[in-house]
């Protein structure tokens, strides 16, 4: 089991929408990578925040749905940087197998 996921869900009380919410509070991490973390799909970590975090903890609901906002707005940018990534290494790996 992963360290962190068992980090967030050392209190046997608190639930796995609880714990998701935590996690992205804490780390600011994406609803994809939270996914990976406590290894469940993406649609079980968005339907766990927007819909079962607001009725638990609405506190902790509003700081995890700020961070969301946030990285819908950067979304575009994250993956105009890794298409851009993506062909840098492809010409860097074209120039290094025509080299002698």
């Amino acid at each position: 089991m992963n360290d962190i996921y068992t980090k967030y869900l050392q209190n046997v009380n608190i639930s796995r929408c609880e714990a998701l919410g935590r996690y992205i509070a804490d780390t600011g991490d994406t609803v994809r990578g939270a996914a990976k973390v406590f290894g469940v799909s993406k649609s079980t970590v968005h339907k766990d925040i927007t819909k079962n975090l607001k009725q638990e903890n609405y506190t902790l609901f509003c700081q995890v749905a700020e961070i969301l906002k946030t990285n819908k707005q950067e979304r575009h940018i994250r993956g105009g940087l890794a298409t851009r990534d993506k062909y840098i290494n492809i010409r860097q790996n074209k120039f290094d197998n025509t080299a002698p």
